[in-house]
């Protein structure tokens, strides 16, 4: 079957920057909008980041102006910027490509 590989999480300190991707291990046809959750444990996963196939994006306010979206359609692959990161960006981030999941990668944001 198809499967998004997620990776580029980790630790990192306040104000730092990481880099997430999700790759396709198969082929995909044509995805659709691409978007990254994140889920911190007894909370809901929240939508941070979607782009559309023409490469519009729109982003939840607690992350704009410091995280960037894009997507790579030769590659199958999305990736995030996450600049300026806050403590309160700790969370596992998963990517959707509907109707795939990524597995998630922990993203840690301390001192």
């Amino acid at each position: 079957q198809v499967r998004l590989v997620e990776s580029g999480g980790g630790l990192v300190q306040p104000g730092g920057s990481l880099r997430l991707s999700c790759a396709a291990s198969g082929i995909i046809v044509s995805p659709g909008s691409m978007s990254w959750y994140r889920q911190d444990p007894g909370k809901q996963r929240e939508l941070i980041a979607s782009i559309t196939r023409g490469g519009n994006s729109n982003y939840a306010d607690s992350v704009k102006g410091r995280f960037t979206i894009s997507r790579d359609n030769a590659k199958n692959t999305v990736y995030l910027q996450m600049n300026s990161l806050k403590p309160e960006d700790t969370a596992v981030y998963y990517c959707n490509v509907p109707p795939l999941w990524g597995q998630g990668t922990q993203v840690t944001v301390s001192s």
